[in-house]
């Protein structure tokens, strides 16, 4: 079964209704007479990280020594599509999420999916990082992970001080990547190498 948001969703579309009269349209018109329910129903896919749990989706796999316990695990370019939490507008980029691992590993997959759980949500850039590597931390006990995001924001691109070609860079760094230097130096190679 699938989990849906546990609020009423005739008053979140009068909400969207209200917002719409709000702008001073008519919400009875023919191009906005389904407008409410086209966003609520929008709404499972922008913010389906609410709906999700990292437990749920994470399949570790005992690594039996096939992975050197110095190899830096990276999956770059991930495309990240999330929502502001101060202004609800769309910030997009990609992130690069990385694991150097102990005794377990996880498909290479899972770490998108990671990724999407936190982004489908209001957020700030900053927070997505941070709940990326605790999560391989607390699941993996890996020696290190680390979680790069670069974004386009749209709060500073379409309102604003509207400056239309800024990338915000964040990193969330535990374990090896924040206390080696060797290590997060080899990983921003990594991140960097091919562009």
């Amino acid at each position: 079964m699938t989990k849906k948001f546990s609020g009423d969703p005739e008053k979140a579309k009068a909400a969207v209704k209200a917002i719409l009269e709000y702008l001073g349209e008519n919400p009875d018109r023919e191009g906005l007479r389904d407008t409410p329910k086209r966003v609520i129903n929008s709404f499972d896919r922008i913010f389906g990280g609410y709906l999700l749990n990292v437990k749920d989706i994470l399949t570790t796999f005992e690594e039996d020594n096939v992975v050197p316990h110095d190899q830096i695990v990276l999956l770059k370019d991930i495309e990240l599509y999330s929502t502001c939490e101060h202004h609800m507008l769309p910030f997009v980029g990609r992130a690069h999420v990385a694991y150097i691992p102990r005794d377990k590993v996880v498909g290479i997959s899972k770490l998108a999916r990671i990724v999407e759980i936190f982004s489908r949500r209001l957020q700030i850039q900053e927070r997505i990082g941070i709940e990326v590597t605790n999560a391989l931390m607390e699941e993996l006990n890996p020696h290190g992970a680390a979680c790069v995001i670069e974004s386009k924001h749209f709060c500073m691109t379409c309102r604003g001080v509207e400056k239309q070609n800024s990338v915000m860079v964040t990193s969330s760094l535990r374990g090896a990547f924040l206390k080696n230097k060797d290590s997060r130096q080899e990983l921003m190679t990594l991140i960097h190498a091919h562009r």
